[in-house]
């Protein structure tokens, strides 16, 4: 996994939609986020030598498409900045999904 600055992500993260879309079947491109306290190393068993827990915490945002998969860490401070451009570019890639047509199941006629 690459870890790389907030604009390279996001540029990244464009690319990953242009790619997916281009190919037929499209590509699902997944993204996750959860809460980084930064910590690089499992907790220790022991309590006594646990770290406290930081005073703010870090997001962490994962993309993979394929195989290729992309990383960044955002600091607290930065999220006013990072995430209108984060949903601009979600609005983008997910712009030209197609309508799923559910297929409706006929009833069994009721005997009497």
């Amino acid at each position: 996994m690459v870890l790389l600055s907030n604009e390279e992500f996001l540029t990244r993260l464009t690319l990953f939609y242009v790619n997916a879309r281009e190919r037929k079947p499209s590509l699902p491109v997944t993204l996750v986020m959860k809460r980084y306290d930064g910590r690089t190393k499992p907790t220790p068993k022991n309590p006594e030598m646990a770290e406290p827990p930081p005073e703010e915490y870090k997001c962490l945002y994962r993309a993979q498409l394929r195989k290729q998969k992309i990383s960044t860490v955002v600091e607290a401070k930065d999220c006013e900045k990072f995430l209108p451009l984060f949903s601009k570019v979600l609005k983008s890639g997910i712009d030209n999904l197609k309508k799923v047509k559910k297929v409706k199941k006929k009833k069994p006629a009721a005997s009497s």
